[in-house]
């Protein structure tokens, strides 16, 4: 049999972990200027506070069904009823303060959309539209969280966003690709960061 290129991953991904490898490949770092997704980040990142990513990846499906596809406005009138409800699902990270972030969030998320036209373009005002690209070689170099984003979760938490710090927001912020952290020796570093071309 031929032999197969290894591909250089950050390190990271955890070797042979397929769901892993697959996030870190297709989504990690993508620049995200969806309000939904943004809204699905926002939730796995704030649920994830504290636990390992891995854990929130095995339960991500479930918590698409728990939270209404993540629907920011359908999660927004989830009542204490529905909190006592997934407090008995096995599916998700069963803590009662982070499913009331949840919705609390998600109220908080609509207030912005409706003050910036969206959240997006609310978080993508904090980098003036662009990407910060870093030039990271190892993973001691990654930090846990920059001035960036202390002033983000300062300015959220103004808004009343719960469970969104500036560890979670940095990580917010590398997984909707505001920040490209893909080590350079990564394969998707260069992908990431090569020039779009538009269409004339």
């Amino acid at each position: 049999m031929p032999n197969v290129p290894k591909i250089n991953r950050c390190a990271w991904v955890p070797e042979g972990n397929e769901l892993y490898a697959r996030y870190h490949d297709e989504e990690w770092g993508v620049p995200v200027t969806d309000d939904r997704k943004m809204f699905e980040f926002l939730v796995l990142e704030s649920a994830q506070a504290g636990l390992s990513w891995l854990t929130v990846l095995r339960k991500r499906e479930n918590y698409r069904l728990a939270f209404h596809q993540f629907n920011p406005e359908k999660v927004a009138k989830m009542t204490e009823r529905d909190v006592a409800r997934l407090l008995g699902n096995p599916g998700i990270i069963r803590n009662k303060q982070k499913i009331r972030a949840a919705i609390n969030n998600a109220k908080r998320f609509l207030e912005v959309k409706k003050e910036f036209g969206s959240f997006s373009k609310y978080l993508w005002s904090f980098v003036a539209g662009k990407p910060i690209v870093n030039r990271w070689r190892t993973l001691k170099q990654l930090p846990a969280k920059t001035p960036l984003a202390e002033s983000i979760a300062v300015d959220m938490k103004r808004r009343g966003f719960q469970f969104f710090g500036p560890t979670v927001c940095y990580a917010h912020l590398q997984a909707t690709g505001l920040i490209n952290d893909h080590l350079v020796s990564c394969f998707r570093y260069n992908k990431l960061n090569r020039p779009k071309v538009r269409a004339v």
